[in-house]
């Protein structure tokens, strides 16, 4: 497969972006952020797209992060802006690692609500190894989902570590063979599409300003009043009753 920006796909409820450089391990190329940003803001406006999964092409790696070459000189804001447009998509994110991850790819993945590895991957944060300090958003992200000692680990010793201690830190939310993976992503998107949209928006939002210390309590308060007085708590708590009639 000749190597492209990062595809689009959307088939019904859910959405796919693939990362599409395999002879460079899907590394990430400053123009790309870009391409990923746009298509994001589309399906954030697209209310009928319900999951968003983002992987990679191949069997061997989900990506090698950003491009190396242009760290120098074009490492700007696009890569920050575009991981946090993934961090705040507002509805369910799944980021399904076909294969190892790499620098500012295992931020892409943290940035996602679900991660699910394969047996066999392996996971490394070069950035003190190569004279780089991180960003902001992405030592936050670090420390919020895996903890400071994890972080401590990965950015001070930049060691590689495997499959094993990925599922362990709670890098990865699932760990499955590589030939069981899309039927464990199916498995995740059956059931976000089997629970209401609108509360998993509503939720989601409330359950990530909670974590980074934000929650205004009196917007958590209302999405809770107004969820009991909803058309939808109604219909599904009816289909729920004439079920076990």
């Amino acid at each position: 497969m000749q190597d492209q920006a990062p595809e689009l796909r959307i088939a019904g409820n859910v959405a796919t972006i693939t990362l599409r450089r395999p002879s460079q391990h899907n590394r990430i190329a400053p123009d790309d952020c870009t391409v990923i940003s746009n298509q994001l803001s589309h399906l954030a406006a697209d209310a009928a797209v319900q999951v968003l999964i983002i992987t990679g092409t191949g069997t061997k790696t989900f990506s090698s992060g950003y491009t190396l070459g242009a760290i120098k000189d074009q490492l700007d804001s696009r890569f920050e802006d575009m991981l946090d447009c993934v961090e705040q998509f507002p509805r369910p994110t799944i980021c399904a690692l076909n294969g190892s991850v790499y620098g500012g790819a295992t931020d892409l993945a943290l940035c996602c609500d679900f991660r699910l590895g394969i047996r066999g991957s392996k996971m490394l944060m070069p950035a003190s190894r190569i004279g780089l300090h991180y960003y902001p958003g992405g030592i936050r992200r670090y420390v919020r989902v895996l903890g400071l000692a994890a972080a401590k680990k990965l950015f001070l010793t930049a060691q590689t570590i495997d499959d094993d201690e990925m599922l362990r830190l709670g890098f990865l939310t699932e760990r499955v063979d590589a030939a069981e993976l899309d039927a464990m992503v199916r498995t995740y998107v059956e059931h976000i599409l089997a629970c209401e949209p609108k509360v998993l928006v509503t939720l989601k939002a409330d359950l990530m300003s909670t974590a980074y210390g934000s929650a205004d309590q009196n917007i958590l308060r209302a999405h809770y009043t107004e969820s009991l007085s909803s058309p939808e708590l109604s219909v599904r708590l009816a289909a729920i009753n004439d079920k076990k009639r």
